[in-house]
């Protein structure tokens, strides 16, 4: 996977994908929410991610991944599950393995994480 080399996106991303399994629309509140960040430093993000094509801003100003946006942040959320999953494999407790993952999911190697889903099956 090309990798943004930017946390910040990728998190933005990522959490849009996991809101739009429980929402049907997903505002910026939602996000600002979801993420416990300012209502302005969302739309500063949701404006970049504009820019940059990942996202769509809807006549309601919901929020709609493009679809480079929906590829970019579901394998974001398969790095942060395969994660997740390894880590408590390997005796890390949920909660402990889940925030860690969080964090390794944006500087893995593709490399790394591949050989990680190979001994994980």
């Amino acid at each position: 996977m090309a990798k943004f080399y930017n946390e910040s996106e990728e998190m933005y991303l990522e959490t849009i994908l996991r809101l739009k399994e429980h929402k049907e629309n997903v505002h910026a509140i939602d996000i600002s929410n979801a993420m416990n960040f300012s209502r302005a430093s969302v739309s500063r993000a949701i404006q970049n991610l504009k820019n940059k094509g990942y996202i769509i801003v809807n006549d309601d100003e919901s929020l709609a991944l493009t679809k480079e946006g929906e590829t970019y942040a579901k394998a974001i959320f398969d790095r942060h599950l395969t994660l997740t999953k390894f880590l408590v494999s390997i005796g890390v407790n949920e909660k402990v393995a889940e925030e860690d993952a969080c964090k390794i999911e944006h500087v893995i190697s593709d490399e790394t994480l591949e050989k990680i889903k190979e001994y994980i099956k």
